[in-house]
């Protein structure tokens, strides 16, 4: 697969559904930068990468705006940050994020762009674009052999 890549989802449920297929191939040490913008379905994509790491279906899986980091169990751990309210660098040193990026758990960082030094340089980077009020373009692109063969497999499953 190329670097870069693209999907048109036409709603919520297919960007859903997409991102679980993502999430039954991603395992620990994995990590996904998501962004676009306010609106744009990260949640709804997080919510999908959710049921595909075994994340129970009725545990709710909200954005961590206010809270940096949100962590749940499942087949592998999704730990998922969100950089939208972090102000300095510092503040993400302080909170421990660097702790995060480990082999037991699956990182998805919501606005990585805010602070793109603290990635790991190997990722899959997932923008998501708004086409139309349901319609969303996802862009993917992978940094390094893992998240090639993550892109891959994902591209198979998901035409």
């Amino acid at each position: 697969m190329s670097p870069d890549a693209s999907w048109l989802s036409r709603g919520p449920e297919q960007t859903r559904e997409a991102a679980r297929e993502l999430g039954a191939l991603l395992r620990g040490g994995d990590a996904l930068a998501l962004s676009g913008e306010l609106g744009a379905g990260k949640t709804c994509f997080v919510q999908g990468l959710a049921l595909g790491l075994g994340v129970a279906p009725e545990v709710p899986v909200t954005s961590p705006t206010f809270t940096l980091v949100g962590q749940y169990p499942g087949r592998v751990e999704m730990r998922h940050a969100d950089f939208y309210r972090v102000e300095t660098y510092a503040r993400l040193e302080a909170a421990g994020f660097e702790d995060l990026l480990d082999e037991h758990g699956v990182l998805v960082v919501e606005w990585p762009e805010r602070f793109p030094e603290a990635l790991p340089s190997g990722r899959l980077e997932i923008r998501i674009e708004v086409v139309a009020e349901t319609e969303r373009r996802l862009h993917v692109r992978a940094l390094g052999p893992r998240a090639n063969e993550i892109a891959g497999s994902w591209k198979a499953r998901w035409p």
